[in-house]
């Protein structure tokens, strides 16, 4: 399981989906289902960076 290439894509989730909210400002339905994906990519965040510091690999 390579930690780091995970984060990576993780990193690459959160800028899109901060594109995709910026894009969606008028249209309320992409506005709200955005900001859930970006809930649940903090929380994938999160649990990597538990992982990392548990297995001591760094950024």
């Amino acid at each position: 399981m390579n930690i780091k290439e995970i984060d990576d894509q993780i990193q690459v989730m959160i800028s899109t989906a901060d594109e995709l909210k910026r894009l969606g400002e008028d249209f309320p339905a992409l506005y709200r289902n955005v900001a859930r994906i970006q809930a649940s990519l903090k929380m994938l965040e999160l649990n990597i960076s538990d992982i990392r510091e548990l297995t001591g690999e760094s950024n």
